[in-house]
């Protein structure tokens, strides 16, 4: 698998997380994703943005596009320098909040999209990696990581 140089966009204010999604449509697009699974894509990368802002006090994610054979994906690595999160499990199972919300957004995340992985450490920040790759002939990629 190779991949093309990851394009970095910053998380640090209210307006990034909308400049995220334009940014990972046109890269999903742009790599032949259909409109259902560009759709989970970037409601996945608005989550996951709004994260690293609301959580992890900014940071940035990086895109890169990806090549496996014929294959070709989208890799999304959103990563912060906050307080990191405590206790993984709870938070992915949805639920979990710090912030008063219903603490859907990465158990969301991770089921819009084909992988997902979060390594976080407390005070140290968090990171989390998705990838989605392109469908071809309508038999989707398997996923790994969400389950």
């Amino acid at each position: 698998m190779t991949g093309s140089p990851s394009e970095r966009l910053p998380i640090g204010s209210d307006a990034d997380p909308a400049r995220v999604r334009r940014r990972v449509r046109q890269a999903a697009e742009g790599l032949g994703l259909g409109l259902v699974q560009q759709t989970k894509l970037v409601t996945a990368a608005s989550e996951l943005a709004r994260n690293a802002f609301v959580h992890g006090g900014g940071g940035h994610v990086e895109l890169t596009r990806l090549t496996d054979g014929a294959r070709r994906g989208l890799r999304l690595s959103f990563v912060d320098t906050g307080p990191g999160i405590r206790d993984v499990e709870p938070a992915l199972a949805g639920g979990c909040t710090s912030a008063g919300g219903p603490g859907l957004g990465l158990s969301g995340a991770r089921r819009l999209v084909q992988e997902f992985a979060l390594d976080s450490r407390p005070g140290q920040g968090t990171t989390v990696t998705v990838t989605d790759w392109a469908v071809a002939f309508g038999v989707p990629s398997p996923r790994t990581g969400a389950s």
